[in-house]
């Protein structure tokens, strides 16, 4: 009646846990993993609990030939066979105590002994989540703890070693392949979309909150102060000298067009040769004669424009409005955004390559700071300390999300399947206990005796 009881109990068990874990996954709590591995039994658990039993049999076993031997010695004392007897019982009997007393301790640990609930016993199933809470605060205290942390990373030497391993440079070809895999990750990973509208929005908050007449009035005073400008001076007189050759009936017809309706022909057409041939020695002369007027004209306007940029409360508003207004146009959105295309596909092309410059950059960063790493003190000791502080924010911020994932991992557990998991990795060992017991039992129930016996002699 009583199996049948217990195997009632057990299938109740099986559906409430199966009820409980979700069938088909619907229902899955998080940890679901580490719960299916403590409730199941892997064929190297299974030749665990093999050996726990093999060694439960001869523990049992060396408790039933001390019983037997202690049955016998007090039979042969009693039927006078000699003081021997006497010794060989009291050590049997002292052996069966001990026995005992340390198969009481052993299974009061994984259940109640003879199925009888005596207080303090099947200390594992009933106490896990306490188990679990301890073991929780143990390492949070000992191992999580910024003392330790800093000490142990201190010992290790982060700095150094890394610097080491970095320097070679089998390895710095490594981390470079493994970065340049990161970075083609992240770069394939991100929508162009949000990125053009980040880095539009960016750039677009950046100029806005920033003016830019006094900087521009400054580079504008410095370029014409060192005759950067005169280049392009140089440059504009010589097209529009070649541009007046190449179109002088274009000229000399808009020159004609523009003259009232009730001049002669004839009076246009000298009007228009007149013009012309004056804009085409205006044009010869500033190309030809560095000193022309109209150059220092040019510098003096250019000089004035530059300090009104930097002084001027109305020209420097004229030019904000007009940023304004340039940056607000779609072209220059679309152009802002379209940046980041191109800078996309340059840098995914330069990581693919093995030989692109910032591979081969990033590689010789690599070294050189191996080198540095492994060779100067002061290098090493700032890795170490950034190391160190980054390992002490994460363990004293997130100490009680930690602890947390071992108690409420221990407490997901379920009690049946968590204490047969134990028994079967230690119970092997606890055995020794059992046999210990017996045997030093037995020594101390002879000591025992002959020590009385020689008194009471």
């Amino acid at each position: 009646m009583c199996g049948i009881t217990k195997r009632v109990e057990r299938m109740e068990r099986t559906k409430a846990a199966e009820k409980g874990a979700g069938v088909g996954g619907q229902h899955a709590r998080p940890g679901g993993a580490v719960n299916r591995a403590m409730t199941s039994f892997s064929p190297a658990d299974e030749e665990k609990q093999r050996g726990v039993r093999r060694m439960k049999l001869t523990a049992t076993g060396l408790l039933v030939f001390v019983a037997l031997v202690y049955v016998l010695s007090t039979w042969a004392h009693n039927a006078g066979a000699g003081t021997w007897a006497a010794y060989v019982a009291a050590a049997s009997e002292a052996g069966m105590v001990g026995a005992l007393a340390d198969w009481f301790a052993v299974t009061a640990l994984f259940r109640h002994p003879l199925g009888i609930p005596i207080p303090h016993t099947a200390i594992i199933p009933t106490k896990k989540d306490q188990l679990g809470v301890s073991l929780g605060e143990f390492v949070g205290e000992n191992f999580l703890s910024e003392d330790v942390v800093r000490q142990r990373l201190r010992a290790v030497g982060i700095g150094s070693r890394l610097g080491a391993w970095l320097a070679v440079p089998e390895h710095a070809d490594r981390v470079t392949a493994e970065l340049s895999t990161a970075l083609r990750g992240a770069l394939t990973v991100l929508r162009d979309s949000d990125v053009q509208a980040v880095v539009g929005e960016a750039i677009t908050r950046r100029a806005n909150a920033q003016e830019i007449g006094p900087g521009i009035g400054k580079m504008l005073e410095k370029v014409v102060a060192d005759g950067g400008h005169k280049r392009v001076v140089d440059l504009v007189v010589t097209r529009a000298h070649d541009w007046l050759v190449l179109h002088r009936d274009e000229v000399m017809d808009a020159v004609e067009g523009g003259a009232p309706g009730w001049t002669p022909k004839f009076v246009d057409r000298k009007v228009g040769e007149r013009v012309y041939r004056e804009l085409l020695r205006f044009a010869t002369e500033m190309r030809d004669m560095p000193g022309h007027p109209a150059r220092s004209a040019l510098d003096r306007f250019l000089t004035d424009f530059a300090d009104d940029l930097q002084s001027d409360t109305d020209t420097r508003a004229r030019v904000e409005r007009l940023k304004g207004e340039v940056l607000g146009r779609g072209e220059v959105q679309d152009l802002i955004a379209s940046a980041w295309t191109a800078v996309r596909s340059m840098i995914v092309s330069a990581a693919e390559d093995e030989r692109s410059e910032l591979r081969l950059r990033v590689r010789a960063s690599l070294l050189s700071l191996g080198s540095r790493m492994a060779g100067e003190r002061k290098v090493q000791d700032k890795v170490d300390k950034w190391v160190e502080g980054a390992a002490v924010y994460v363990v004293t911020t997130y100490r009680k999300e930690i602890t947390s994932l071992i108690t409420d991992t221990v407490a997901s557990w379920d009690a049946e399947h968590t204490t047969k998991k134990i028994e079967a990795n230690i119970g092997r060992d606890l055995q020794f206990i059992r046999i210990n017991g017996t045997v030093v039992g037995s020594l101390a129930g002879l000591l025992i005796y002959t020590v009385s016996h020689a008194l009471g002699a």
